[in-house]
């Protein structure tokens, strides 16, 4: 299967500073759940997501997103949006959350001595779309002929249950008895966004999920077995989840997953490892036609080895240009790894020239998975550097 794009990126862009000001009360890490959203900023989200709509559209940058601009985090304004969740803003790090959890250790080994996070406290119903808004304020800024060139970010369901201690993603007044009652319920709720967002228009749909990387990660491995939890079935579980979400889509509702391994500010990443350790039920047991990933950094995402499980008729997007360093990459050296990712998944049993169809390019994550965080360095004008890059390396490769 053909990727969507040849040329693509993740989805979230640098803000720009007239957004940053008008954000700036609600820049605290403990109100990235906050539903308190003055009028004031909304109309300055608006207007960015007009003028970085512009300018994508000027670029010739694909696909066409709202770089995030409505919200604090990339995960922000899901969870607390749908009926039975509600925001805590100061769970306690370390106790309120996984042993060892990769996010909260080193989240306080930078000082920090709380998490905000979102807990099932009612049953789990879909009585309004969170994200609705936001897929317009993108749609409304495009001729509907461009509807299709554009893609809407989403996280994943297993966001806050990974990272809170087991047990405590729902309380016992919700009336759920099982993390699999929880998750049933959930899988409900996005598959109804997914149908709202693609009555109105979205056929490109990404399901933003890092944490899946972190069972490439000896130590929340590590930190499962301390608490109890069995690894193998932990992953079922959020895998399964992911196909009951996507099992009554939209045939032509294009549904792609992107796995980091964290891109907080300062170029921050929270684990390190190759996907070799999830990446055959990753591509084989998981229903997405698309797989972002990483490969920018051997150190922190290991080789294209992974690959050899990719089956047939599924695409992967090759993360090979780096948000978090502001060095240009050579346009040569992106090439000769495209050549080395299609001599892996030629694994297949497929020819080099059909391995190569099934590939495509972009950044390794977004540039900005918070309003604050950007990579060490990254300015406008070299984010947009990068994005033509990939652009025009896509266009020598494929044409």
């Amino acid at each position: 299967m053909v990727p969507p794009f040849r040329a693509d990126h993740i989805g979230s862009l640098l803000r720009p500073q007239s957004l940053l000001e008008a954000r700036s009360s609600l820049s605290s890490p403990s109100q990235m759940y906050s539903l308190d959203i003055p009028q004031s900023v909304k109309d300055a989200e608006i207007q960015a997501i007009r003028e970085v709509v512009k300018t994508q559209l000027e670029k010739g940058v694909r696909p066409i997103t709202d770089g995030e601009y409505a919200r604090h985090i990339y995960y922000g304004g899901f969870f607390e949006k749908l009926s039975g969740f509600e925001a805590r803003p100061n769970l306690p790090i370390p106790d309120a959350f996984r042993t060892d959890f990769p996010t909260t250790t080193g989240l306080a080994k930078m000082g920090a001595t709380t998490r905000a996070a979102v807990v099932c406290t009612g049953k789990i119903e879909y009585k309004e779309s969170p994200y609705l808004s936001e897929w317009l304020s993108l749609r409304d800024n495009l001729p509907q002929n461009l509807w299709r060139e554009a893609k809407f970010t989403i996280p994943a369901p297993n966001y806050q249950h990974i990272q809170l201690k087991p047990g405590t993603a729902w309380t016992k007044e919700s009336g759920y008895t099982s993390d699999q009652e929880y998750f049933d319920d959930l899988a409900k709720c996005y598959a109804a966004e997914l149908q709202t967002l693609y009555d109105a228009g979205l056929r490109n749909i990404q399901v933003d999920d890092p944490h899946l990387t972190y069972f490439c990660s000896s130590q929340f491995i590590e930190g499962c077995k301390k608490d109890g939890t069995d690894v193998d079935e932990l992953l079922d579980l959020y895998t399964r989840t992911h196909n009951q979400l996507l099992a009554n889509k939209p045939a032509d509702l294009h549904a792609g997953m992107h796995l980091c391994r964290g891109n907080m500010s300062g170029s921050t990443h929270w684990v390190s490892g190759s996907y070799e350790k999830i990446a055959y039920k990753l591509f084989n047991e998981t229903d997405y036609q698309t797989y972002y990933l990483e490969f920018d950094d051997v150190e922190r995402a290991g080789g294209f080895e992974p690959l050899r499980f990719l089956p047939k008729g599924k695409n992967v997007v090759l993360g090979l240009v780096s948000t978090k360093t502001v060095e240009l990459e050579d346009p040569a050296t992106i090439k000769g790894k495209i050549s080395a990712a299609a001599v892996i998944a030629v694994a297949q049993g497929i020819s080099q020239d059909e391995a190569m169809d099934c590939l495509a390019i972009s950044p390794q994550c977004g540039f900005s998975s918070s309003s604050l965080a950007g990579g060490k360095g990254m300015t406008m004008e070299r984010m947009w550097e990068k994005l033509q890059l990939v652009r025009d390396v896509a266009q020598e490769v494929w044409g």
